[in-house]
């Protein structure tokens, strides 16, 4: 009798995005543990590995067909811990611990963090929302509000003492955050922008600068990013707002749309330079 071989039992891959999150959320708790042991370098480098994990395992998730609603709910979950309780402790630890103060601004942080995560899982099931809501967040995402938390101790690892390791600017910019998680400012997501093919190459040369900036100027690097995405909230409202009044174009891919907004700018070349100037034509149409 010839036996045949035994195959491999087929690996079940479908469990590996929930896992991947259960590893961030176990990184944001053990960041926690080494804000307490006074490494806020190290505690800072975990909440960077969290974000990072929290930006795969959705991916992942579609990637292998895996999305599911423990799956949402547990990413959810993770999010509040890591980018709201985890940044929370970390900055009162390691600067805001010896002002009363300190407290009250952290514990807002983290309460906004809550409210942007239930909004934003209300909104998923809100199906009245227009084809192109989906590519804007409402207010600041979590990740974002976090990178703006240990910025705060990045400015401090870097240049020490100074103004902006006070007590009145540290909870003026933390509160500063908390409004913009639940304000109804749109932003853009991450992953629906679209790049032109004539700009690729510049873009790849920006993430191998990003690369080495990483690694030698790390502290540095957190504040070009946080710069970087406030200076893109201006132009997030302007998209979303042309989006509303083009309806004709939510279908239609980045390329296409780019191409009907220059030629709506052919049309009407003046319309731009009269609205910057606050000027109306006669009869009070604009």
């Amino acid at each position: 009798m010839i036996n045949k071989p035994r195959g491999r039992r087929a690996v079940n891959l479908q469990i590996l995005p929930s896992a991947m999150t259960v590893v961030s959320i176990c990184a944001g708790l053990t960041s926690i543990k080494f804000a307490l042991e006074q490494k806020p370098v190290t505690a800072m480098a975990l909440i960077v590995v969290a974000a990072i994990l929290d930006g795969l395992d959705g991916r992942v998730a579609r990637i292998l067909d895996a999305q599911s609603r423990m799956g949402a709910e547990i990413d959810s979950l993770a999010d509040a811990v890591n980018f709201g309780v985890t940044p929370a402790l970390v900055l009162y630890v390691t600067m805001l611990s010896t002002w009363p103060v300190g407290w009250m601004v952290v514990l807002l942080y983290a309460v906004c963090v809550v409210l942007r995560l239930a909004r934003y899982n209300a909104l998923q099931d809100d199906g009245t929302q227009p084809a192109y809501a989906r590519e804007f967040f409402v207010g600041m995402p979590a990740p974002a509000g976090a990178v703006s938390m240990i910025g705060l101790l990045a400015l401090k690892l870097q240049f020490g003492e100074g103004w902006w390791t006070s007590v009145w600017f540290l909870c003026i910019w933390v509160t500063g955050t908390s409004i913009l998680m639940v304000s109804a400012i749109p932003m853009k997501k991450i992953h629906t922008v679209s790049v032109p093919p004539n700009l690729a190459a510049a873009l790849l040369a920006v993430l191998a600068i990003f690369a080495a900036a990483a690694v030698l100027a790390p502290y540095i690097l957190i504040w070009v990013i946080i710069i970087a995405y406030v200076c893109h909230i201006p132009f997030a409202v302007r998209s979303k707002r042309w989006l509303a009044r083009h309806p004709e174009v939510w279908a239609d891919k980045p390329k296409q749309r780019r191409a009907a907004r220059r030629a709506i700018r052919r049309a009407h070349p003046h319309r731009r330079s009269m609205a910057r100037l606050g000027l109306r034509k006669p009869g009070g149409r604009p």
